[in-house]
């Protein structure tokens, strides 16, 4: 069986429930094609036996599934929430499945000819009239974690979606390295001066086509101002005193962001 990943009119993805027989349990999963029709879906194989494709509008009520013991239908999901729902293996994946999609809907027509384009492997596109062969260009951002002795700089940006202290973070420019990103993002938004640029991770970010990199810094000197207007908020906390929820729990990203790994890694290490 092919596993589906599937996209409505929303950009949400469907998970089908799965039914675990003696607890009874839901544990959602990828659907497969035995269980969805594939009548008016176009399908791209991107690895083999796994396919993505965006469902007609309306067409996301009608899909439904049956288990042994229970029925249920499609559910939808917006992507980055499914990360609490799947494995790390098949977020990932169904994020790769995302991506190829909205880049393959962005490229219909040929930047050089205005022709049509159509797939050609798995990872390229075609033009139908030139020839001219295109692969997906990710937008590359940096993430850092600025360390000042004991405390480290939490920050708030005006475009959090939660009400969350996270990390300075911006898109590389043209002509620039990875440290010089680092570097300017930091002081264009806090105005400090930062220095012991090191590398930590990197992680794909599909949304929608991005490369997130991780890196640690150390403060040189400056005050925090929010100089380029992106941040509402902005401080150096001791990892006694970060901000928490009215739960108590810490008001930071969540596991599946670089942002909380980078924290999580401060959290438990002496630097």
């Amino acid at each position: 069986m092919k596993r589906l990943y599937l996209f409505d009119e929303e950009d949400k993805i469907l998970l089908m429930p799965a039914c675990e027989k003696k607890e009874i349990s839901l544990k959602w999963q990828i659907p497969r094609s035995s269980c969805v029709p594939m009548d008016n879906i176009e399908l791209h194989e991107f690895v083999p036996d796994e396919l993505v494709g965006r469902l007609p509008d309306g067409k996301t009520k009608e899909l439904g599934i049956r288990n042994e013991e229970l029925s249920f239908n499609l559910q939808s999901f917006p992507l980055r929430e499914t990360s609490r729902l799947l494995s790390a293996e098949d977020y990932q994946r169904a994020g790769k499945a995302w991506e190829l999609l909205y880049w393959s809907e962005q490229t219909r027509y040929c930047g050089r000819c205005g022709s049509s384009m159509a797939w050609h492997t798995v990872i390229s596109r075609r033009c139908t009239g030139c020839g001219q062969e295109i692969w997906p260009q990710l937008n590359t951002a940096i993430i850092v974690l600025v360390h000042r002795g004991d405390e480290a700089l939490l920050v708030k940006a005006k475009t959090f979606r939660r009400n969350f202290f996270g990390l300075v973070a911006g898109f590389v420019e043209t002509g620039e390295s990875l440290e010089e990103c680092v570097a300017r993002e930091v002081r264009e938004e806090t105005s400090l001066v930062i220095t012991n640029i090191r590398y930590f991770g990197s992680q794909p970010w599909p949304y929608p086509l991005g490369l997130m990199i991780g890196f640690h810094a150390d403060y040189f000197s400056g005050e925090v101002t929010f100089a380029d207007g992106e941040l509402k908020d902005g401080r150096f906390f001791r990892k006694d005193n970060i901000p928490t929820y009215d739960d108590g729990t810490l008001a930071i990203p969540g596991p599946e962001s670089m942002a909380r790994r980078l924290i999580d890694d401060w959290l438990k290490t002496t630097y």
